[in-house]
């Protein structure tokens, strides 16, 4: 059963807003991190392992989580989970020990592992009857739109607090607040008509790939 389009383009907007707000918080704290820990005590040497093994998390963890939420068809928990861990930067504001600090950074990039294939999916079924591509431009749009804000706000904050790494981590709770309360709402929106779908889609994640699926991937 295929969406409206006037469902499909609010669902897939709100989700948009999701990412924006995820991105405000990541892309900018991930600006303002590397200077933190360094204010905590950390080399540089850990600053840098620290970034490459949040980002390898972040990308090699993807293949596991999708796997696992395709078997277990819990696309919204993972998104939860996932998003809920996006906790892990306004959280450094209370944390003045860099080892803490370097596992929060860590912890989001878990969180991105395990909501983005969940995340796609749900999008990619919503959008059926309007286009996955047109759906998924509209997705990419909006996050891009929070990775650029993300940054400006930092630095702002940072301005006007004469670097305040306390404060300005805190004021990244706002729009984490924002991400909970839009993505509840859309979870209680189109749950249902979501996991109607998801069978259809995915048949339960039992299908192989194709030969000309890892010809492409590569």
């Amino acid at each position: 059963m295929e969406f409206n389009s006037k469902t499909v383009y609010l669902t897939v907007t709100l989700i948009g807003l999701v990412s924006m707000m995820g991105d405000i918080v990541y892309e900018g704290g991930r600006g303002a991190v590397p200077s933190y820990l360094q204010l905590l005590g950390a080399s540089a040497f850990i600053v840098g392992l620290v970034s490459g093994l949040g980002d390898f998390v972040g990308y090699a963890l993807r293949l596991v989580s999708g796997y696992l939420s395709d078997k277990s068809r819990a696309y919204w928990q993972f998104m939860f989970i996932g998003y809920g861990l996006i906790i892990a930067i306004p959280m450094l504001s209370i944390t003045s020990f860099w080892p803490f600090a370097a596992l929060l950074v860590v912890l989001e990039r878990l969180g991105k592992a395990v909501r983005a294939p969940a995340r796609d999916t749900i999008v990619s079924i919503v959008s059926k009857g309007v286009g996955v591509g047109k759906a998924f431009g509209l997705h990419e749009l909006m996050d891009q739109i929070g990775a650029v804000m993300g940054p400006l706000i930092v630095s702002a904050i940072l301005y006007f607090t004469s670097n305040n790494y306390t404060i300005t981590f805190a004021a990244l709770f706002i729009p984490y607040t924002i991400l909970l309360i839009t993505l509840s709402y859309v979870y209680f929106k189109v749950r249902g008509k979501v996991l109607e779908n998801i069978g259809h889609e995915t048949g339960g994640g039992s299908k192989s790939f194709s030969k000309d699926f890892y010809i492409y991937s590569l």
